[in-house]
């Protein structure tokens, strides 16, 4: 019989979780193709703390010596601490895992060798995914809410600046700018409410679940749940390492929230044309052209424009690898870190930039007055009064749109239209003018939820107390124990939540 090739501890390819039924090295090519280790290195504190909790719940269970334990314990605290101050560099190995392990049988010898007791890779990259978005969703929320801060500073200090709304991009009706504003503010409320609810999925644990199909070892889930401050376990333990779910729910909110940024992105780069001319950007968000000395170009939220679709692309690809997957584990959903890691680095930087845009912004009363002139916005306000005195609205219509052509052929704003002409269409019109002006529009507009300034007001109490909710949930997330030095004096077997 011929016996394997036996690896020194010295020898690279030692390193690897698996081996012992293979003769030969893996083809480099292979190994490059199929390693990990450049994405998922970011993983490293989750991976370290889970390894934390795992080996303080081996050791409390029994089921290694709590003298390794504690020295997997220390040895694992050692490492984190290090690759933090920048002084340990992970590299050559075929995953963040096997890295971590790696090192740790370096530093504290062969009771390194008892980490993976009763877990998988599989249930040990799940746990690390889960781990890492729970933190980064509670900071993308943060972004979020401060984002929704800055728009309601920006319409509570513009509170009776009336602007163009449009349909179709053509002047429909004039609304409040703080209602405007106030219309992406509620976006982003949607959005933290959804990450917050991708959150209460995630926080979920997979560990123990091992490979596919639990343990035989008397392990502790609900110890090492309260460890690394999750609020339950997954009670399938093919679920547990199979379900990405909570990626694409992740990916599906930072999807949405990109399409919100997109829009306002959009309106910024409209509203800071020259033909438009409502804002104008601050020259340390904006850049030049490298052959037109006079341009500033919103490139920022340009790109933030563009990047929308970049996150799009990455659900998709979450959704695609996920499609007609058998259970439980397969290396195909090794794909799913990066298009994750994408989502997550692209709305952290989105809403930083577009919160240093609007930081930035300047708005020009003088050219959004002009504006407000030449759409005969008024129009619909003549067409309701009819309506409330009497006349069908379908003939009040009618009616206002021979106004609208009276008006257009003499160059004149419907405001502008002296009683007398008015009574040529409809003595009930005799005050047409006034019921024209935009502030005369703005003002009717009193319908819950309306541009009325009254109900600006409201809305801006109702703004205020969503930020502050949204602050309120942000503050209640306690740190999970493991972050601590202290994680050893928490509750024994069976005394977990």
């Amino acid at each position: 019989m011929v016996e394997p090739t036996r690896r020194q501890p010295d020898d690279p390819a030692s390193a690897r979780l698996w081996g012992g039924r293979f003769r030969g090295d893996l083809d480099p090519t292979i190994a490059a193709f199929t390693t990990s280790l450049p994405f998922d290195r970011r993983l490293y504190r989750a991976d370290i703390l889970g390894s934390v909790a795992h080996a303080t719940m081996l050791g409390r269970c029994g089921i290694v010596p709590q003298a390794d334990a504690d020295a997997m314990v220390r040895g694992l605290r050692e490492i984190l601490s290090e690759i933090d101050a920048g002084l340990l560099t992970i590299e050559s190995a075929e995953d963040i895992h096997t890295f971590v392990e790696a090192t740790l049988r370096r530093r504290i010898g062969d009771a390194a060798s008892r980490l993976h007791t009763a877990r998988s890779r599989n249930d040990q990259v799940a746990t690390d995914l889960r781990y890492y978005l729970k933190t980064e969703i509670v900071k993308v929320v943060g972004r979020v809410v401060a984002l929704e801060q800055v728009l309601l500073a920006l319409a509570e200090g513009h509170p009776s600046v009336i602007v163009p709304g449009y349909t179709h991009l053509q002047r429909a009706q004039p609304v409040l700018l703080a209602h405007h504003l106030l219309a992406y503010l509620w976006m982003l409320h949607r959005d933290a409410g959804r990450l917050r609810d991708a959150f209460a999925r995630t926080d979920a644990l997979p560990l123990g679940a091992a490979a596919l199909a639990g343990t035989s070892y008397p392990i502790d889930r609900e110890l090492v749940a309260c460890l690394l401050g999750f609020a339950r376990v997954i009670p399938n333990s093919l679920d547990a390492v199979a379900d990405r779910d909570f990626a694409v729910e992740f990916t599906a909110a930072a999807a949405m929230l990109m399409a919100h940024l997109s829009r306002l992105a959009a309106e910024i780069v409209l509203w800071s044309t020259t033909e438009f001319g409502f804002v104008e950007l601050g020259d340390s968000i904006s850049t030049g052209s490298s052959i037109m000395p006079q341009k500033k170009n919103p490139d920022a939220v340009e790109l933030i424009r563009g990047k929308a679709s970049r996150v799009t692309g990455d659900l998709v690809t979450l959704l695609s690898m996920l499609r007609g997957l058998p259970l439980a584990y397969n290396s195909d959903m090794q794909e799913d870190k990066e298009a994750v890691f994408d989502a997550v680095d692209t709305a952290h930087a989105s809403l930083q930039a577009m919160g240093l845009v609007l930081h930035g912004i300047r708005f020009n009363g003088e050219r959004i007055a002009a504006h407000l002139r030449g759409g005969l916005m008024g129009a619909t306000e003549l067409a309701d009064a009819l309506a409330t005195r009497g006349m069908p609205f379908r003939e009040a219509h009618e009616l206002v749109g021979k106004i609208v052509l009276y008006a257009q052929d003499r160059g004149r704003e419907l405001w502008e239209l002296t009683p007398d002409e008015y009574r040529q269409f409809n003595a009930l019109l005799a005050d047409g003018a006034e019921l024209a002006t935009p502030a005369g529009a703005v003002a009717n507009k009193r319908s819950a939820g309306g541009t009325a300034p009254s109900r600006v007001a409201e809305q801006l109490s109702a703004a205020r107390t969503a930020v502050t909710e949204t602050l309120s949930w942000l503050a209640a997330l306690p740190a999970p124990p493991v972050e601590r030095e202290a994680a050893a004096a928490e509750p024994g077997p069976g005394q977990g939540r």
